[in-house]
C-alpha cells in the first residue's frame, strides 16, 4: 500500500512538472503564433520563396490604406512607399513593440496619407530561415512590382461602388462581371457573401478569390468583403477573417463614403443553431442578438444621423427569402431597426433570383434588393452612386443587360 502511494506522487509530480514546463515553455510564444499556426506552415516550401497573392488593398480612408499580401514561407515584409515611384517610404507593422516578423499573411497600414493622392508602392518580403530569442537568418528576398492607388478624398461629394454576390467558387465571375462595368470609374467593390461554397484551405481562397480580384483590380481598387452562409462552414471557416481587413476589425462594421453611411451585417447561417449540420458548435442567434444591440448604437451615432444616405449591407435579405430561420430571426431583430430609422436601402444576395422590392407598406419602409447568381445567366452587378441629392442603383446581369434599378432622391 505504502509503495502504491509513493508511485502514484511520483507520477502526480511527474505529470504536473510536464505540464508546468508545456505552460511555460507555451507562455514565451506569443499569442498570434498559437492562434495561427496553420497560418504559418510553409504553403508550398519546394517552390523557393514566393508570393501566394501578391498586393491587395483593403480598408482605405482618406489618410490610410492597408496593404495586404501572401508568401509561402514565413518572413519579414514591409512596403516602400511614395508620392513618386521613386517611393522613400516605408511601412511595417508593429504589435506591442514588436515588428511582426515571422509571418505568412501580411497586413500592413499606410498612415499618414494625403486625401485625394496618388500613392506608388511594391512589398517587400526577406525570407527567415532561423529564428530563436538571439539569432535571426535571412535568405531570399522577393519584390513586387511598383504599383499605385489614390486614396479616398476627405469629403468626396459623389461615391461609386460594384457589389457582387453569391459567386461560389466561379473564379472566372469575377473578371466577367468586374468587365460589364467597362472603363467608368468606381472607388471601390464589395462582395456581399458567399463567394465560396466552404471553407477547405488557404489555395481556395487565394484562387477563387484574391488572385482574380488582384488580376483584375485589386492591386489597384481595395475591396470589402462581408461573410455569406457559406462561409461559416468548412474546416477552414475560422481562418477566413485573417484574409481580409474591415473597418474596425469585425465581422459587420461601418464606414462612410461620400453621401452614403454604410452598414455591414453579417447575418451567419440561414438554419437553426441546433441543426443537425452544425454539431452543436455554431451560436449563430446570439451572434445576431449582438449585432442588433450594436446597430442600434450605429443608428444614434452622428456618422450615421448627418448621412444624406444610408445603406444596408447584409447576405441574407430580411424579405423575399423564404420562411427559413435565417431570415426570419434578421427581419424580427434588424427590421424594425431599419424602419424606425429610416435608411435608405437594403441590397443582399442569398437567394440567388435577382430582384428589386420596392417598399411595401406594413413591411419594410425601404427598397429590397437581391443580387443574383451564381449560374451563368443569373449572376449580377450592381452598380450604385451616390451625389448630393440622389442614390442610384443599377443592376446588370451577366450579359450587360440592365434587369433592375431604383433611385431615391432627396
Amino acid at each position: 500500500m505504502e509503495q502504491y502511494k509513493n508511485n502514484s506522487r511520483r507520477k502526480f509530480l511527474q505529470s504536473l512538472s510536464v505540464l508546468s514546463g508545456a505552460t511555460i515553455a507555451g507562455s514565451l510564444l506569443p499569442d498570434t503564433l498559437h492562434a495561427e499556426s496553420t497560418l504559418l506552415k510553409p504553403a508550398n516550401p519546394l517552390a523557393g520563396h514566393v508570393f501566394t497573392a501578391t498586393p491587395y488593398l483593403q480598408h482605405p480612408t482618406p489618410d490610410s490604406m492597408v496593404v495586404m499580401f501572401i508568401t509561402n514561407l514565413p518572413s519579414y515584409s514591409w512596403v516602400e512607399y511614395g508620392e513618386t515611384d521613386a517611393l522613400g517610404q516605408k511601412a511595417q507593422s508593429v504589435t506591442n513593440g514588436l515588428v511582426d516578423a515571422y509571418t505568412r499573411i501580411n497586413r500592413i497600414r499606410l498612415n499618414k496619407l494625403k486625401p485625394g493622392t496618388k500613392y506608388y508602392y511594391r512589398v517587400v518580403s526577406k525570407e527567415i530561415t532561423y529564428l530563436n530569442p538571439y539569432s535571426l537568418s535571412y535568405k531570399s528576398t522577393l519584390q513586387s512590382d511598383v504599383l499605385s492607388f489614390t486614396t479616398p478624398l476627405e469629403h468626396p461629394e459623389a461615391m461609386t461602388c460594384l457589389i457582387m454576390n453569391d459567386l461560389h467558387d466561379k473564379p472566372e465571375s469575377i473578371p466577367h462581371l468586374m468587365k460589364l462595368n467597362g472603363g467608368n470609374s468606381y472607388d471601390f467593390v464589395f462582395f456581399n457573401g458567399d463567394v465560396f461554397n466552404w471553407q477547405v484551405d488557404e489555395q481556395q481562397i487565394v484562387d477563387h478569390m484574391l488572385q482574380p480580384c488582384i488580376s483584375t483590380f485589386a492591386s489597384e481598387k481595395p475591396f470589402l468583403y462581408v461573410r455569406g452562409n457559406h462561409e461559416t462552414r468548412g474546416q477552414f471557416r475560422r481562418e477566413l477573417h485573417h484574409y481580409f481587413c474591415n473597418p474596425q476589425g469585425n465581422q459587420y462594421y461601418t464606414f462612410t463614403w461620400g453621401p452614403v453611411h454604410f452598414t455591414v451585417l453579417d447575418t451567419g447561417e440561414d438554419k437553426t443553431d441546433d441543426h443537425r449540420e452544425y454539431s452543436g458548435i455554431v451560436d449563430f442567434d446570439a451572434y445576431r442578438e449582438q449585432q442588433q444591440q450594436w446597430l442600434n448604437e450605429v443608428f444614434q451615432s452622428r456618422a450615421f444621423k448627418k448621412a444624406p444616405f444610408k445603406v444596408v449591407l447584409m447576405h441574407i435579405p430580411p424579405f423575399y427569402s423564404g420562411d427559413w430561420h435565417g431570415t426570419m430571426h434578421c427581419r424580427e431583430l434588424f427590421n424594425p431597426l431599419f424602419n424606425k430609422h429610416h435608411i435608405d436601402m437594403c441590397i443582399s444576395g442569398h437567394t440567388h433570383t435577382y430582384g428589386v422590392h420596392a417598399p411595401e407598406k406594413g413591411q419594410h419602409q425601404y427598397p429590397v434588393i437581391i443580387g443574383g447568381g451564381p449560374k451563368e445567366g443569373t449572376r449580377t452587378l450592381i452598380k450604385l452612386q451616390a451625389e448630393a441629392r440622389n442614390l442610384r442603383l443599377t443592376m446588370l446581369d451577366d450579359s450587360g443587360k440592365e434587369v433592375g434599378n431604383y433611385t431615391v432622391s432627396k
